[in-house]
This record gives C-alpha cells, sequence and structure tokens, in this order.
C-alpha cells in the first residue's frame, strides 16, 4: 500500500508524518544551537520513523517509532518560552497573511458609499429626526437586530445644559478597524457618539445638519438620526486576469488619471461601453452602441431599461442625455452628451462606465472615459446587510448583478 493511500486511511500515520515534519523543523530552527551528536540522534530517529511508516509497519512498531522521535526531541531540542504565545502569534501572523492574500488576487471588501447605483446597490442614507418628539427609535433587542442584520443605527444625544456648539474633534479610532468615536461639545459638557457614521459633522453629507454657535437648551435634542448603511460586498478581483470586462457587469475601478476625479478612490458602476465603440444617449433613456439601442432584451440591462414612468431619483429610469436631464430639473448631469445625436467615441483599451441611478449619478456622462488599467475587478456577493432595510429589498447574495 502507498504511502499517501496509507496517509489517508490512518490517523496514526497522519500523526506520524506530521510528528516527523514538526521536529525535523525544530531542529532546522535551532541548528545553530545544538550540538552535533544532538542533531544527528534527531534525524537518525525520524529516518527510522520514515521507514516504518514506507514499509508500512503495524500501529504498535509505528507508535514505538513515535515514542522514540518523541524522546530523542526532548533530550536535545530547546524549549521555548512562552512556547503557547508563540505558537497563537504564529497562527494569528498566517491568518493575517493569508487574509491580505485573498484581499489582494481574490476577494476585496467593498463600501457603497453613495447612492448613484440604486437600486441595484445602495449607498449610504440618513433621516435627521431633531425635535420630533413623535419619532421614536428603538432600543434592546430591536436596536440590535437593526444594526448588526440590517445595518440601520440610530444616534440620539439630547442637551444636558444650556449652551451653544463650540468644538467638534475629528473621529478617533479606538481599536483598530472596530470601535470609533467622535467627541463635540455644547456649553461646558462634552458628549460622545460611539461608532459615528462617516461625515457626522461636515463634508458634502453634514448628516447632523449642525453648525458652530448653534443654540441648544437643556431637554433639546442636538443630534436624533437614523443611519442606513450602505451595501457592503466582495469585489471578484480574480476573474479579469483571464478575461476582459463584458458589458453590463458591475465594475470597481480607481479614480487615479480621471480628470476632475479625487485621485485616490474606488468607484463602482456598471461597465456600458468599450473601446473602438461610438456611444449615444437617446432621447428615449436608451444608449445607442455603435447605432445599435440596447433595452431590457440586453443582456444585464433588463432592470436598468424597465421604464415605468418619468425618470427618477433611485427608480431604474435608462439613462438620461444633457436635454431629458434638463427637462427634468437636473441640469449638468451628461455634459458629454448634450442631446440625443451626440456621439461620444471611446479610445482603443478603455472603458465608459455609467450608474444606474442616473438621475444622480456621477459618471462617465460627466467626465468621459477611463484605462483598462484602471480596473480593479467586478462585484461578486453582497455580504452585509443580511436582511431588508426600510424601502429596500433584501439584496444579500448574487442577486443584485
Amino acid at each position: 500500500m502507498s504511502v499517501l493511500l496509507q496517509w489517508f486511511l490512518s490517523g496514526t500515520v497522519r500523526h506520524a508524518c506530521d510528528l516527523r515534519k514538526h521536529v525535523l523543523n525544530l531542529v532546522a530552527a535551532q541548528r545553530d544551537l545544538l550540538p552535533a551528536e544532538g542533531i544527528a540522534g534527531i534525524e537518525e530517529a525520524c529516518a527510522k520513523l520514515r521507514v516504518a511508516v514506507g514499509a508500512g509497519a503495524e500501529k504498535k512498531a509505528l507508535l514505538a517509532e513515535m515514542t522514540n522521535v518523541e524522546t530523542v526531541a526532548n533530550k536535545w531540542l530547546k524549549a521555548y518560552p512562552h512556547a503557547n504565545w508563540r505558537e497563537n502569534v504564529e497562527v494569528l501572523l498566517v491568518a493575517i497573511a493569508v487574509a491580505m492574500a485573498i484581499r489582494t488576487f481574490f476577494l476585496q471588501p467593498f463600501k457603497i458609499p453613495t447612492g448613484s447605483m440604486q437600486p441595484t446597490l445602495y449607498g449610504i442614507t440618513h433621516e435627521n429626526f431633531r425635535g420630533r418628539d413623535d419619532v421614536k427609535f428603538p432600543t434592546g433587542l430591536d436596536a440590535f437586530v437593526d444594526s448588526w442584520f440590517r445595518g440601520v443605527s440610530y444616534f440620539h444625544v439630547v442637551c444636558e445644559e444650556d449652551g451653544e456648539l463650540r468644538e467638534v474633534e475629528s473621529p478617533k479610532t479606538v481599536i483598530p478597524l472596530i470601535v470609533k468615536k467622535q467627541r463635540f461639545q455644547v456649553g461646558a459638557r462634552t458628549y460622545t457618539v460611539w461608532f459615528p457614521p462617516d461625515q457626522l459633522f461636515g463634508g458634502n453629507s453634514h448628516r447632523s445638519g449642525l453648525f458652530p454657535g448653534q443654540q441648544f437648551r437643556k431637554g433639546e435634542d442636538i443630534i436624533k438620526l437614523k443611519v442606513i448603511s450602505g451595501d457592503h460586498l466582495f469585489v471578484d478581483r480574480l476573474s479579469y486576469n483571464f478575461r476582459r470586462p463584458e458589458r453590463g457587469e458591475i465594475i470597481v475601478f480607481e479614480t487615479k488619471g480621471i480628470s476632475g476625479l479625487p485621485q485616490d478612490q474606488f468607484y463602482i458602476k456598471r461597465m456600458v461601453a468599450m473601446g473602438g465603440e461610438r456611444v449615444a444617449i437617446g432621447d428615449d433613456r436608451h444608449l445607442r452602441i455603435n447605432g445599435r439601442r440596447l433595452d431590457a432584451s440586453t443582456p444585464r440591462f433588463e432592470n436598468v431599461y424597465h421604464l415605468t414612468g418619468p425618470p427618477q431619483d433611485s427608480v431604474f429610469s435608462g439613462h438620461v442625455n444633457e436635454a431629458v436631464a434638463n427637462l427634468n430639473q437636473k441640469g449638468g448631469l451628461a455634459p458629454l452628451f448634450p442631446h440625443g445625436k451626440a456621439e461620444f467615441a471611446i479610445p482603443p483599451k478603455h472603458y465608459m462606465v455609467m450608474g444606474d441611478n442616473t438621475m444622480n449619478s456621477l459618471d462617465s456622462r460627466a467626465w468621459g472615459d477611463f484605462a483598462q488599467a484602471s480596473v480593479i475587478g467586478k462585484s461578486a456577493f453582497v455580504y452585509w446587510p443580511f436582511l431588508s432595510q426600510d424601502g429596500r429589498p433584501g439584496r444579500f447574495g448574487w442577486s443584485h448583478r
């Protein structure tokens, strides 16, 4: 019987092989500390164990050789201080290395920050209920389920004494990747918000709506926010090593080199056209690629072109050019496509992308194409939130594609 087959069928053989490998690894690590006599003794015992395994020795004989290896190893090998801690640290480092490899070459986590891909993928939104005494936030188990399974968080801070909003600190990390806090001062009191949402104070969203010098009286709401988190998904970084993106796939790309965009971010959009093609956006809200009209029968555009009325924010509304956007009071969305006859030629090895939320998406209609090398990967799997959110259907899994 071959050694490989024995290894699969016998737990004793597997244990013997692991023991021999472990002892020889320790010898290699301590070779400069061990006398020649000790090294020779350990290697001889390991060789005998290997011969016994290869010869298909009975369990009793195999256990005897394993005991001999342990005896000789214990005689000569140096004991490591804090061996348990050392082993745990090694396991942790290996786990980190594996996680980094998976992130780099296979699956990278990505958080949807904005609503440009709604209603396919949702970004972070919020509702401000400050001063609304009729609105009661859930507590206890309900709040826990909302936060951990639906991605819905509640922030409620009540003024404890009269004063004005004075100092707002930047968010600080308490435990890396896990816990953050943000503090601000009203009057003489300092308040702390744990796990604050992005842009609680300032930024484009400015979720709190507060400004320095704003006056508050005791018992008033300072902050009363409901924040609905954006979708968290895995980006497939492997597939595009073997093939090019296909029309309609949702891709993630870096903005470096794209004029008019921040140079250090990653965007997620639907790829609509590629190098060598001519693109137009008709007044009927349908793309034309080299004169061919895309519609609901085009693979991966079934929902995008499921039109049910005038174009609306966060509703599938096709794609609008600048003329149609102006008719719907949303000018500035598509300066590169001023009307239905305008065409845009894409250079070789470049792509054009557009958001599914055509009435609220900064995309190729405004800034054009980008290089093939900027593509990171494609949307693979929404892993959080697990459950549906208010007004948002559940998107956990692969169905969003």
